[in-house]
């Protein structure tokens, strides 16, 4: 099964170290295998947060970001 993400926000933040970060928001889609010679993708439900530098950012049910591995919360910039 083919899968790829498709950009579907992108936003800055403010990290507890200080630092502002670009984040953006991702969905997980999949080729429609049958519809033979089309380039369809379907929505797989998922959805992933990673910084501009691809380091992977955690969402917790009630909302809070934060970068995978070091901790460092994250606060959208309005």
């Amino acid at each position: 099964m083919e899968k790829k993400l498709h950009l579907l926000e992108s936003f800055t933040a403010k990290g507890s170290d200080g630092a502002i970060y670009k984040v953006c928001g991702y969905e997980h889609l999949v080729r429609d295998e049958s519809l033979v010679g089309e380039d369809l993708w379907e929505p797989t439900g998922q959805a992933e947060y990673r910084l501009d530098t691809g380091r992977r950012v955690e969402v917790t049910h009630d909302g809070v970001m934060r970068i995978a591995t070091t901790g460092v919360e994250l606060h959208r910039q309005h």
